[in-house]
């Protein structure tokens, strides 16, 4: 795909979605290469979601279509297929219009429409992935791909022939300096217990909801309890020291910083932010039977460097939580002693460094 090799501004699509999980993470190598003046847009679903997630920044976005990629049979899979070819015809016109210097793939099931365009049109592309095993979407666009980066050292990539780069995975400036009294104030957690914070993802997650709210008398004895349980899923509840929210954007680094101890699931960004904060984290990785069982590889590599505690859903109760908290305070020096031992990435930095390279 020829361009003008003398103009001194570059171009970069960047490309990722379905879940926030595959958008959060770009936002800080975006925010990089608009400091460098390079020329940012971001293909994402019509779903409207990572449209959102950009937060105003000053990124030309664009939808394409795209299949779900199922590891079952579904009679869904063959519409899907024809989703994904719209898609990929969809991506070459765009990159034809556009003329991107590289590509960075986020993950995703939109995004291997976008990276087999880029590959026909003989852009760079650089994947990213987030998790300690590689998912659908990265391993289908792996023969396509000239770099690959990962969130942990370990990640093995079967097959791959390309470039492999550790750089860990970003994690956004306002959570990096958010204001622990600012976040108490606007939780109005007064009552000077610790701070629980509980939190299922972007989306909420049902079972650790209903524990939380069977659990909330005892919680509520020893902690202010916060609850982020996604959106339309509040049920309004009235409990002196609950505070339940659906969603949360603006503030979120503030009530993070607050936080004493977080329950969460096992996602890698997720996990990174936590680590990054130096956070005392209680995990509830999603099962095999809602997820490809990436989120159990992630949570058993947390409890077995002694990042975190672990907790299986399947035996989440009202027993086992409070358990696994008593033991997260117990042995808070302990936790706090190799949280402060892990080795922080500048992982924005490394993978613009990666683009800067791959970029034709």
């Amino acid at each position: 795909m020829s361009r003008d090799t003398n103009t001194t501004t570059k171009t970069v699509v960047i490309v990722g979605g379905g879940s926030a999980g595959h958008v959060l993470p770009a936002l800080p190598v975006a925010d990089e290469l608009m400091k460098k003046q390079w020329q940012v847009h971001f293909v994402g679903t019509h779903s409207g979601l990572e449209e959102k997630l950009l937060g105003g920044r000053a990124i030309t976005f664009h939808g394409v279509s795209a299949g779900k990629l199922r590891r079952y049979f579904s009679w869904q899979n063959f519409s899907d297929v024809i989703r994904i070819l719209l898609g990929i015809a969809q991506a070459v016109s765009l990159l034809r219009k556009i003329r991107p210097h590289v590509i960075f793939s986020k993950g995703g099931f939109v995004s291997f429409p976008v990276v087999f365009a880029g590959w026909l049109l003989r852009v760079p592309i650089v994947a990213h992935e987030s998790d300690r095993t590689p998912g659908l979407a990265n391993r289908l666009v792996m023969p396509f791909v000239s770099t690959l980066c990962s969130s942990f050292a370990d990640t093995r990539f079967a097959g791959f022939k390309g470039r492999v780069v550790n750089t860990g995975t970003p994690v956004r400036e306002d959570l990096l300096k958010g204001d622990a009294a600012a976040g108490r104030l606007f939780l109005g957690a007064e009552n000077g217990l610790p701070i629980l914070l509980i939190t299922g993802g972007s989306l909420g997650a049902d079972a650790l909801n209903d524990i939380v709210r069977k659990s909330l008398h005892e919680l509520c004895a020893s902690y202010f309890v916060v609850h982020v349980c996604g959106p339309g899923k509040a049920e309004n509840i009235v409990q002196s020291g609950y505070l339940e929210l659906e969603y949360v954007d603006a503030g979120w680094g503030d009530m993070l910083a607050a936080a004493d101890i977080v329950v969460s699931r096992a996602g890698a960004n997720a996990l990174f932010e936590l680590w990054a904060l130096q956070k005392l984290a209680l995990l509830v990785p999603l099962s095999v039977a809602a997820s490809r069982g990436d989120q159990l590889a992630n949570a058993a590599y947390a409890k077995t460097q002694g990042l975190s505690e672990v907790v299986a859903e399947e035996d989440l109760n009202t027993e086992s939580l409070l358990q696994a908290l008593i033991t997260l305070r117990d042995n808070a020096q302990q936790y706090q002693q190799v949280l402060a031992g892990v080795k922080a990435l500048k992982a924005s930095e490394l993978l613009l460094a990666e683009l800067e390279n791959a970029a034709i």
